[in-house]
């Protein structure tokens, strides 16, 4: 399973420098209850992840299994990478548009637990963006039909590198406590400003890595 790790690692590493999920991140450690609350959101982001890779793994194991490998596989990626590469153009179009993030993330200031875990499982198992990511790592796993520990054995990494961004501001808080705010509060207003050029720089690069698999398996 060494060759489909390497191929839907990149996928991971499209949803962890996605900006979007690390910013409320780091907004849940300027509350009142910021280890409790930015330990919520990593938990119910982990989970909705983990959810939609499983499904799409199913998905795409259970079409294997009753139709077999015909070139579904790689139309299926090219239509993921041209969808990919779509949504980076239009976010690199309109990035003039998006200096701030959107308005309820002001709202988090006084966020709970519960909110973040919520929030966690919302922005990632209910977001088209990665779910996108998440078929397209799917469809590779499923396909290769692997055992049960197979799976696994790519999945856990899978997840855990979409999540690493997400941990990052958390683990830096409980090791620097207090004094992390700072450059927290610094990386947060970058990302405010930043956060359309970069989700479009990285989405074109994995789009177009994922139209190049479809194209060389027709």
């Amino acid at each position: 399973m060494a060759e489909i790790l390497v191929e839907v690692l990149p996928l991971a590493l499209a949803i962890a420098l996605s900006p979007f999920p690390v910013i409320p991140s780091i907004m849940l450690l300027l509350t009142a209850r910021p280890v409790a609350a930015g330990a919520a959101f990593l938990g119910g982001w982990v989970a909705g992840v983990t959810a939609a890779l499983t499904v799409a793994v199913l998905v795409s194991a259970w079409v294997e299994l009753a139709y077999g490998t015909p070139t579904w596989v790689s139309w299926v990626r090219l239509v993921l990478g041209a969808a990919l590469i779509a949504f980076g153009v239009r976010k690199w179009l309109t990035r003039a548009q998006a200096t701030s993030a959107p308005a309820w993330m002001s709202s988090l200031s006084s966020a709970t637990p519960a909110t973040g875990a919520k929030l966690g499982l919302l922005l990632s198992g209910a977001n088209p963006k990665i779910l996108v990511l998440a078929a397209a790592a799917g469809l590779a796993i499923g396909a290769a039909e692997p055992a049960l520990a197979e799976a696994a054995a790519v999945m856990v990494p899978f997840v855990l590198l979409s999540s690493l961004t997400v941990a990052l501001p958390l683990f830096s808080y409980l090791v620097a406590g207090e004094r992390v705010a700072p450059p927290l509060r610094r990386a947060r207003d970058w990302l405010e400003t930043h956060n359309a050029a970069v989700l479009a720089v990285v989405f074109m690069a994995i789009g177009l890595m994922v139209l190049i698999e479809g194209i060389s398996g027709l």
